[in-house]
């Protein structure tokens, strides 16, 4: 029996429709040529919810390539996450998460996500929004230099393979969806579409982030993306802050966090933190459990004190087993629907 929460994405793996970035492909917008970019952004967003039928309807230019057109427009004054640096990264300018071009640090069938998502094709891509002293892919998001590039074409042809495995029933290389994570993906956003132009594979597109996206972003993902495989990481402003350097953290989390479940089907993470169930859990789990309609929700238990973490005193040390069980206790009072 297909779970409620996953039904889109399990009708895309079943064959019976089409995932979202393909169908924005058949979806024609008439965009004149010359047109300004607020006029572009006009276009997409009345033409946003027109998309349920594939038929290619009068137009110039199809709803994914307008969305491309806009997202490599944003990297003149950078907004792409809700930093909002302003930097130029189309002329060379490095902002907060310091990423110019696409670096991937790696790219595999992953079998360590949620169980209705492996195998998962995990696109790992170098550098973050946030700077959490206690990432444990420190090496890949402190470091978005790192990592090779790749042409948008390239990585198509690695994603259909993995579809055509998947087609011909070999289970040891199929993948059942494309995960794109890093580090975050949102730096990459505008690659990413690129690559998704590119591709034709009907496989569920999954955004891996910590959903510090600018508004303007989460409106370019609306349409494109099936999954939002989301980190929901603190409880309050003050503990973001002082652990990921992220401002304004509980209304632009909230917020995206309502989108993404408005335009697509979601499973919510939390990472218990050590010392931090009150602060950060509890609030947490209960405004997911408020607002958050037909998710799943993985509380999870993988918190170890890497990169800076021991020069934090509330969080240098691991998770102790009663606080796990308290985490998952809160969880389970409020009824979420927790990844098995």
């Amino acid at each position: 029996m297909v779970d409620k929460a996953l039904e889109h994405y399990y009708g895309i793996l079943d064959g019976d429709i089409k995932a979202n970035y393909l169908r924005s492909k058949k979806h024609m917008v008439a965009a004149e040529p010359g047109a300004s970019i607020s006029a572009l952004w006009r276009m997409h967003d009345a033409s946003i919810g027109g998309q349920d039928s594939e038929k290619e309807v009068g137009g110039r230019i199809s709803l994914l390539d307008l969305k491309i057109e806009l997202a490599n427009n944003m990297l003149a004054d950078c907004r792409l996450c809700e930093r909002r640096c302003g930097a130029n990264r189309s002329a060379g300018m490095k902002g907060h998460c310091g990423v110019l071009d696409a670096k991937i640090s790696s790219d595999f069938l992953h079998m360590g996500e949620e169980p209705d998502l492996i195998p998962s094709y995990t696109i790992f891509f170098a550098g973050c929004t946030f700077n959490c002293v206690y990432c444990q892919n420190w090496d890949i998001s402190t470091r978005p230099g790192s990592g090779i590039s790749m042409t948008p074409s390239d990585l198509a042809r690695k994603i259909e393979l993995r579809w055509g495995m998947r087609k011909k029933g070999i289970p040891s290389d199929h993948a059942r969806n494309v995960n794109w994570v890093g580090g975050d993906p949102t730096s990459n956003l505008p690659f990413i579409l690129e690559v998704l132009r590119e591709c034709h594979a009907n496989l569920p597109q999954v955004w891996n982030s910590n959903m510090y996206l600018s508004d303007e972003s989460m409106n370019l993902l609306n349409g494109v993306i099936d999954v939002y495989l989301t980190d929901y990481k603190y409880g309050n402003d003050k503990c973001a802050f002082r652990l990921s350097n992220v401002p304004n953290y509980t209304k632009v989390c909230q917020r995206n966090h309502l989108l993404g479940r408005k335009h697509a089907e979601m499973i919510v993470r939390h990472l218990v933190l050590p010392g931090h169930v009150d602060c950060c859990t509890r609030p947490a789990l209960s405004w997911i459990s408020e607002n958050l309609k037909n998710v799943k929700v993985n509380v999870m238990s993988q918190y170890r004190p890497e990169h800076r973490a021991k020069e934090f005193a509330d969080i240098g040390r691991p998770l102790k087993i009663a606080e796990y069980q308290e985490a998952i206790g809160i969880a389970e009072r409020l009824g979420l629907d927790l990844c098995d």
